[in-house]
């Protein structure tokens, strides 16, 4: 297994997630990854709350570890799909993403987005395809 320094500086590369978002990788581990974000007021939606886009940037950016890191072949996302359960209080989302079923073209992936405050804010479930590596 390798470092998380190693993730870290592989996936620093997604600009997006990791300076623009500011998400960090916090564990990493076969098949699974857990990841951060610290709330600013640039993740609020008009109306005060966390955006969707937001916490879905976070759980898509741990299903792109957990599902990349240290593997022959790179997987992409073929389908996403949130459920947001509640709005979060509290100041860092967390994102844990774990494989549930990984086949020869197919994987699937569940992450749950909790807050710091041990609250359940969504549920994302991906479906990931298998592709050779550029």
């Amino acid at each position: 297994m390798g470092s998380l320094v190693e993730a870290r500086e592989i996936f620093s590369k997604d600009l997006y997630a990791t300076e623009l978002s500011g998400i960090v990788i916090d564990e990493i581990g076969e098949n699974r990854a857990k990841c951060s974000m610290k709330l600013t007021p640039k993740h609020k939606n008009a109306y005060g709350g966390i955006m969707g886009g937001a916490i879905y940037t976070l759980a898509d950016f741990a299903f792109a570890v957990a599902s990349n890191y240290e593997k022959e072949q790179a997987t992409v996302s073929l389908v996403g799909q949130a459920n947001f359960v509640s709005a979060t209080r509290g100041t860092v989302l967390f994102a844990e993403a774990r494989l549930i079923k990984d086949g020869r073209r197919n994987s699937f992936f569940e992450v749950n987005v909790t807050d710091d405050l041990d609250k359940l804010i969504a549920v994302v479930s991906f479906t990931g395809a298998h592709v050779p590596f550029k």
